[in-house]
């Protein structure tokens, strides 16, 4: 079947609710460069099913920065790492209420509060419960995530109680390919988390580090393992190699690439909350209003130890694109408070 007919029926069939098949989500890597755009014209028409023409924005707050006994090989806080970045223990209470304060004053609709390590104690758990207490009296409608690590399903549970509505942990690539990428803990080892954290009655947040060395083959079979997990949050990172890790300078990636993953995870997970996350700016450039053909949602104000654009830049480019930014109700307070 020719390319065009073939990504008619593939996308009637999406709207229509039948699962895109390992064969198609193969097919959408392998789209040819110069028919990107009919690619996103299909993208799109599948994410406006299902999320209209809005975009949310998130926030990061890094709560623990460096610090880390982990092997990942991406990441500046690992112990493998000798980056130049902020090595600082966890924050308190009214730093992380404040920045969540300015998240909602930025227009961003989820405010995560991510702390570097394996995993949380009891007392983390505590403290970013009554972090995300103290926010929720503020702010009853703010989306808050928590990225903490490996999490029990106890541990879940009690965040939950306290307003956490999601939990971040991404599983980053394939269960074949993980080994080369980490080896202090296991894709097992995260996929347990993310079960964890459904069990425990709370929304998942778990996706994609794209451009570390991996096939076509690993990113569709992360893009399945998901689906199978149910997540209903999906950020696509694209790998930022950033010197001092064991991955710097390795850049595989050019726009057309960053694209194509980020349709092939909307074709993969229509209903999803679609992020085109870490590395975006590094790797898409010009190209970043295109992303959101595929994506709903985009990081505002950097990740946490990398640069990224400010909100209101951001915020300029979904409206030129004839978007609306999903709103905050209590935005004007956060101001006023800010």
């Amino acid at each position: 079947m020719r390319d065009e007919d073939w990504l008619r029926a593939l996308t009637a069939r999406t709207l229509a609710g039948d699962a895109a098949t390992r064969e198609d989500l193969l097919r959408i890597l392998a789209w040819p460069a110069e028919e990107l755009p009919r690619l996103l014209r299909a993208a799109r028409e599948v994410r406006e099913r299902y999320w209209g023409r809005r975009v949310k924005l998130c926030m990061l707050r890094n709560a623990r920065s460096g610090l880390c006994p982990e092997d990942c090989h991406y990441c500046s806080q690992s112990a493998v790492s000798r980056a130049p970045i902020p090595r600082y223990r966890l924050q308190g209470l009214e730093e992380l209420v404040e920045a969540g304060r300015r998240a909602v004053a930025a227009g961003a609709r989820r405010y995560c509060m991510v702390a570097s390590g394996r995993g949380p104690s009891d007392r983390d758990v505590e403290h970013f419960a009554e972090a995300a207490r103290r926010l929720k009296a503020e702010f009853p409608s703010l989306e808050i995530c928590v990225s903490l690590g490996i999490l029990s399903e106890e541990q879940a549970r009690r965040l939950g109680e306290a307003g956490v509505g999601w939990v971040n942990h991404n599983l980053n690539t394939s269960e074949r390919f993980y080994a080369r990428i980490c080896t202090t803990h296991t894709y097992q080892d995260r996929v347990r988390t993310v079960r964890n954290v459904a069990r425990a009655g709370l929304r998942t947040c778990s996706g994609f580090i794209a451009g570390m060395g991996e096939q076509d083959e690993d990113l569709v079979d992360l893009a399945l393992a998901l689906r199978e997990l149910e997540v209903d949050s999906l950020p696509v990172n694209f790998l930022h190699p950033i010197p001092g890790t064991p991955l710097e300078g390795k850049n595989e990636l050019d726009p057309a690439r960053c694209l194509a993953i980020l349709c092939m995870a909307r074709f993969a997970h229509p209903r999803a909350d679609l992020r085109a996350a870490g590395g975006r700016e590094l790797h898409l450039g010009w190209f970043q209003p295109l992303a959101l053909f595929p994506a709903n949602s985009l990081f505002v104000d950097g990740y946490l130890t990398t640069p990224g654009d400010p909100a209101e830049p951001t915020r300029r480019m979904v409206e030129a694109l004839g978007l609306e930014v999903e709103a905050e109700p209590s935005a004007e307070a956060a101001r006023e408070v800010v």
